[in-house]
Formats: C-alpha cells, sequence, structure tokens
C-alpha cells in the first residue's frame, strides 16, 4: 500500500483530531496517492499510520463516505469511489466548484457554442420573447479525467456581448460570467428526473445508449432576472442525490 507524504495529525493545532485525519486522508485521495477504486488500509492501520484514535480514524471516513470519496462494502473493506458528485443540500454553486469542494479534478470540453433563436421552452424559462438570441454553449463535464455528464446552457445574447469571442477553456461558466459579465447568481430553481443517456451522448459519456441518467433542469437568476437555462445528463453511476431528513 501506497502512502506518500502523509500529514499526521498535530494535537497541538486547534483543528480536531478527526479533521485533521480527514484532510490527511483526503489529501491522499486527491493528489492520486490512492486513485479511483484503491482499498484503504483497515482502521487498526490507518490509526497507528496517523497516530490517532480508531474512534477518530472511523469519525474522519464517515465524512468521507458522506462526501461521495468512500464506499463501505460490507465483509471486504473501504474503497475509493469512482468518480462521483453528489448533488444534495448545498450553496448556489458551479458543477466545477462542487467537483473541487469534493477533491475532484475538474475537466471541461465544449461540444458547441453558437448564438441562435429561443425555441418555446428557452424563451420561457428566461422570460424572453421566442426567437431571441440566445447562446448555448456544450459542454462534456469530467471528474479525475472521468467522463461525467453532458451540460448545455443557454444564455440570453444581449447580456453576455462577447462571450462567444472567448479563446480560453471556459471550465466554470459561473466565474466568467461574474468577472466578465458582471452576473452573480443569486437563485436558482432545479428539476431533476430519471432519464437515459441519447445514442448521441452515449460515446461521449462511455456508456451504453440508453444507459441510466438523471436529467437535470436549472434556471438561473441574478438581481435582473433569469440568466442561464441549463439541461444536464449526468451518468447515473457517477452522480447522486443524497439528503438528509428530520422530524
Amino acid at each position: 500500500m501506497k502512502i506518500g507524504n502523509i500529514a499526521r495529525p498535530d494535537r497541538k493545532r486547534p483543528e480536531p483530531l478527526w479533521h485533521q485525519a480527514e484532510s490527511a486522508l483526503r489529501s491522499l485521495i486527491a493528489d492520486g496517492t490512492w486513485p479511483d477504486g484503491t482499498q484503504l488500509p483497515n482502521e487498526g492501520k490507518l490509526s497507528e499510520m496517523l497516530g490517532v484514535s480508531r474512534i477518530t480514524i472511523r469519525h474522519a471516513l464517515s465524512n468521507l463516505e458522506e462526501s461521495g470519496l468512500l464506499r463501505r462494502e460490507h465483509g471486504r473493506g473501504t474503497f475509493v469511489r469512482s468518480s462521483t458528485v453528489i448533488a444534495g443540500v448545498r450553496g448556489l454553486t458551479s458543477f466545477t466548484q462542487e467537483m473541487s469542494d469534493r477533491g475532484l479534478v475538474v475537466g471541461s470540453m465544449i461540444l458547441e457554442m453558437i448564438e441562435l433563436p429561443a425555441d418555446t421552452e428557452v424563451a420561457s424559462a428566461l422570460e424572453i420573447p421566442e426567437g431571441s438570441p440566445v447562446v448555448k454553449l456544450r459542454r462534456l463535464r469530467a471528474g479525475n479525467n472521468q467522463p461525467i455528464g453532458i451540460q448545455t446552457a443557454y444564455l440570453p445574447s444581449g447580456r453576455v456581448e462577447g462571450l462567444l469571442e472567448i479563446a480560453e477553456p471556459i471550465l466554470s461558466l459561473y466565474d466568467i460570467l461574474r468577472d466578465r459579465f458582471a452576473i452573480e447568481p443569486k437563485l436558482a430553481r432545479e428539476i431533476y428526473r430519471v432519464g437515459t443517456v441519447s445514442e448521441q451522448d452515449a460515446a461521449l459519456l462511455d456508456v451504453e445508449t440508453g444507459s441510466p441518467a438523471f436529467i437535470v433542469r436549472r434556471i438561473t437568476s441574478d438581481s435582473k432576472g433569469p440568466f442561464e437555462f441549463a439541461v444536464s445528463t449526468m451518468r447515473g453511476d457517477r452522480y447522486e442525490i443524497r439528503s438528509k431528513l428530520h422530524i
């Protein structure tokens, strides 16, 4: 088992030991020391390795499992998960930020970036007249070099003049909208439904046509109203929705 330069928790630091242990294990996943599918040492070995109690290790592992970085298999052990995005109760963030928060290396490839007239669905979502010009941005999104989803965003052309001329890679659309067009997201509404991967998207997502997927529709607004209508097809085996229920 390759360990690398792991940072052992320091009792003199103000952060709780479980938090330091979690950060140390998270770094081994993020830097590729423990790639997808790696089986972790057992709790006793991790306890010895980090110099903390098994209870501390158990707390750290539980948090990493909750974050979607680990999976536990009864009778087998704990493994690094394949690249997965976990959606749930969260703030208004971009897909890029979601992946970064979970320790995934973000990847993005532009598949299509054109201007076209808004059809009925797009116009209704953006609250603009049908036929108004919009920019369509279609991208393949990846985490740790593994395809996760295809996102298609529509934006009113009048609010993003010059977007089509941007030559740099677009990892985070929201960063560009904020820095270049003074558009700051304030509110988003999302609808999830279960669907399948189309023939057009299957090869890009490296799955069979008809494979299970989440189809996500999102309308994002700033102080002036809706500025983005996005439709995403997310691989069902690499995108999860989790929530906590309370009485």
